[in-house]
């Protein structure tokens, strides 16, 4: 994915909540709320997953499923 503002939209989304964002592409381990990290990893058509973990979590997976949706990523939210 070149879509820099997919990147953008998704670390400043992350960056509203407490708790921590990780995404996992096959065996890499990302913090959404770097955006240095998500460029160097949301390129090709991997699917993902999204680890989400802390006191507004729920809230976090809610809005942040719906940015990647936006951007037509393939992301499975892990519960």
């Amino acid at each position: 994915m070149s879509n820099n503002a997919a990147i953008v939209e998704l670390s400043q989304t992350a960056n509203k909540f407490r708790s921590s964002v990780v995404l996992q592409a096959e065996n890499k381990y990302i913090d959404v709320k770097s955006i240095l990290g998500l460029f160097t990893t949301l390129v090709g058509t991997h699917s993902y997953e999204l680890h989400v973990h802390g006191p507004d979590a729920e809230e976090a997976k809610k809005e942040l499923a719906a940015v990647f949706a936006k951007h037509n990523l393939n992301v499975k939210v892990v519960e």
